[in-house]
């Protein structure tokens, strides 16, 4: 009879892949639009202006944050998916130079040799190219790249983020538009950190305050440099 885990795990590592670039793409969004909007509005333009300019950069930006995604992450999946074709060469051309090669990564975890020997062998006859994979080059299922994930991560994220900022200039008073999409735009990074801490694990006071602190840096020089235009 099979029994069930009373204390299922719960591991956050499977998200890794389209929570680094959901988080990534979010903060990007409400930065990067926040930032042209706040530098369009400080130059004194109007605000079918400022409009144009935020809707102008959520589109090119969303489009660029998926395509500079999915390239990056096929490159790594071009070098996993060329390291497992060495694997599976070495495997057919020697296996049992592969199979000692095994055992001597588990000896190294802290086997000893009879029963690292043994291990090596169970696993070679169940799988020897996912063990390969998982133990000698740090490939596992939940880890692997996934290019295109990634890249509607990224946009589908940059979008919702950027809608905090075009909501904020859509709803802000005349000639408040600079400083309701700035305050809007840090309480937004600072939820936006929260809830990325929260989802990884880490401290949630410390992802809100890292992430709040470099989105009002943006926001100061995004100020600035609208201001210095004539």
């Amino acid at each position: 009879m099979r029994h069930r885990s009373r204390h299922p795990e719960l591991h956050r590592t499977e998200r890794v892949g389209w929570l680094r670039a959901a988080v990534l793409g979010a903060n990007d969004g409400i930065v990067s639009v926040a930032g042209v909007v706040v530098a369009v509005a400080a130059s004194g333009a109007g605000d079918a202006a400022v409009l144009t300019a935020g809707i102008a950069a959520t589109v090119a930006g969303a489009m660029s944050m998926a395509a500079g995604e999915y390239v990056s992450v096929q490159s790594q999946a071009d070098t996993e998916q060329a390291d497992i074709a060495t694997e599976i060469r070495e495997l057919r051309e020697d296996p049992e130079a592969e199979l000692e090669e095994l055992a001597r990564i588990y000896e190294l975890r802290g086997l000893d040799p009879a029963l690292a020997r043994q291990v090596a062998e169970r696993l070679t006859a169940h799988d020897a190219l996912g063990a390969h994979a998982r133990d000698e080059l740090g490939i596992s299922e939940s880890l692997r790249a996934r290019p295109v994930q990634a890249a509607l991560a990224s946009a589908a994220a940059f979008c919702a983020g950027a809608l905090l900022p075009i909501l904020a200039t859509l709803l802000a008073p005349a000639m408040r538009t600079g400083g309701v999409v700035t305050a809007s735009t840090v309480v937004g990074l600072l939820l936006s950190g929260a809830l990325a801490a929260h989802a990884g694990g880490a401290p949630v006071l410390r992802g809100a305050v890292r992430v709040g602190f470099w989105g009002a840096l943006a926001m100061l020089a995004a100020h600035l440099v609208g201001s210095a235009v004539p």
